[in-house]
């Protein structure tokens, strides 16, 4: 049996998954906000999951970022405790047995396109957008060369023909105007805030905006028209058959209509067949793709 562990900035989930790739054991806890803390979470985490369903022979794990070829340390992982640290070192210490360690996006596009909402597709582009925003190419089921390096930080390039106003935007990485800053959850909610004042969570201006609340409803405008514009430059470049998207904002069941009905006006082709269309594996894609990063 195999483990795999998707480690976000809010939560960590971990299972164990048979060789028919059945989920035997399955938990999720809170993310710790310091780094030892999240070395000792996931100890437990394994553990009480081993004590569930068995020992598990390899254990593959997803996070925010990834490591730097040239340091060995987590870069890019700004919004979590990983940054600059020797987490795959420290993790087999801690675990005793050896793991693998890919992009969070990388391990929710593998499970998408083998057997998700993807499967079938020649070209997949992933993207996870909650806490962080990460995207990531898969093409007939496996990854690009580098992907388990930083070769899915879709959302620190610049957002598509920013704004004066979108192209100062801070994000959490240091520089200026990136596509996380406007379509991570915390980024939806902040542009809200600058707009009306009041902080709420993306999924309540996502409500309020179908129950017809003004300020929401221009919230999620310019939502819609940010998001259409960031992926206009995949399809350029990429041309994917379906772009699947995950993590917490992509519950908002708005945008599978409304960001398609945007993104031809930035798109150079006179026709668009690539697909938005919502995972299947919800919750469970990271966990199910990181277990895959093991044969």
């Amino acid at each position: 049996m195999r483990m795999g562990i998707d480690l976000g900035g809010t939560k960590i989930e971990a299972a164990i998954l048979d060789d028919d790739g059945v989920i035997r054991a399955r938990r999720r806890v809170p993310t710790p906000r310091s780094y030892e803390q999240i070395l000792g979470s996931l100890l437990q985490l394994v553990r009480a999951l081993e004590r569930e369903a068995g020992p598990v022979r390899s254990i593959g794990v997803g996070t925010p970022g990834g490591r730097s070829p040239r340091t060995g340390l987590i870069q890019s992982a700004e919004n979590t405790a990983l940054q600059g640290q020797p987490f795959d070192r420290d993790l087999e210490r801690v675990l005793g047995v050896p793991i693998r360690l890919a992009n969070d996006a990388l391990c929710f596009a593998l499970s998408e396109a083998k057997d998700g909402a993807g499967a079938g597709a020649h070209v997949v582009f992933g993207v996870i957008i909650g806490t962080g925003t990460g995207g990531a190419i898969v093409v007939d089921g496996q990854s690009l060369p580098g992907g388990r390096a930083l070769g899915c930080e879709w959302g620190h390039n610049p957002l598509a023909r920013p704004t004066p106003r979108e192209a100062v935007a801070s994000c959490t990485c240091g520089r200026k105007g990136c596509i996380e800053a406007f379509l991570s959850g915390p980024g939806l909610a902040r542009d809200h805030a600058e707009a009306t004042g009041v902080m709420l969570p993306a999924e309540v201006i996502a409500t309020r905006a179908l129950e017809g609340d003004i300020a929401a409803t221009a919230t999620m405008e310019r939502y819609f028209d940010r998001m259409a514009r960031a992926l206009a430059t995949v399809i350029n470049l990429l041309v994917p058959d379906v772009i699947v998207l995950g993590g917490g904002v992509s519950r908002i069941g708005t945008l599978y209509a409304q960001v398609p009905a945007r993104w031809g006006r930035w798109v150079v082709a006179d026709t668009v067949e690539t697909r938005l269309i919502e995972n299947r594996h919800g919750d469970a894609s990271g966990v199910r793709g990181a277990a895959s990063l093991w044969p």
